[in-house]
């Protein structure tokens, strides 16, 4: 009895030692690297065709996994001839839910340029993100031209590389 209790105890110190060390108890984090080109239509008071790429970074997690992305990309409106440069960001909270960003916006019509952001909201699912915002911008000086200011976005990004990385 008292041999069993030796052993008990001593793989029970050995267990709380080896657990104190450090990297047993943090947790490590593992992400999904994935990025490519993304296109889109940005539907508002015109109809806009746009195109980029997109960088998406998520945990590798069962439970609330979290998203976050950037993208680069360009945009042109063929009704009034304005090209649009854009540079946005969202984040993803969980597997189900509402995605959050903000993008910063550059317009022009080849004779005036606006600048200006624009706060998205939106919802993701497989390759899709459906978002909408509102887009502040900077007045032009002259010849104000018009763009869009509250729109609805449809984006398909097309994944060409994915990394795991520790």
């Amino acid at each position: 009895m008292l041999k069993s209790i030796t052993i008990l105890f001593f793989i029970f110190i050995t267990t709380v030692l080896q657990a104190q060390k450090k990297g047993l108890l943090e947790k490590r984090r593992i992400d999904i690297v994935k990025n490519g080109p993304y296109f889109g239509l940005q539907k508002g008071r015109f109809i806009v065709v746009g195109i980029g790429g997109e960088r998406q970074w998520k945990d590798l997690q069962f439970r609330k996994p979290k998203t976050h992305a950037l993208n680069i990309g360009f945009n042109y409106d063929f009704s009034n001839n304005v090209l649009g440069y854009d540079l946005g960001y969202w984040y993803k909270p969980s597997n189900i839910g509402l995605t959050y960003g903000a993008s910063l916006l550059l317009r022009t019509d080849f004779t005036n340029t606006k600048i200006g952001f624009a706060p998205v909201l939106g919802y993701k699912i497989w390759q899709f993100h459906i978002q909408t915002g509102y887009q502040f911008l900077s007045k032009a000086r002259t010849n104000f031209f018009t763009t869009n200011t509250l729109f609805i976005d449809i984006r398909f990004v097309l994944i060409n590389n994915t990394k795991i990385k520790k």
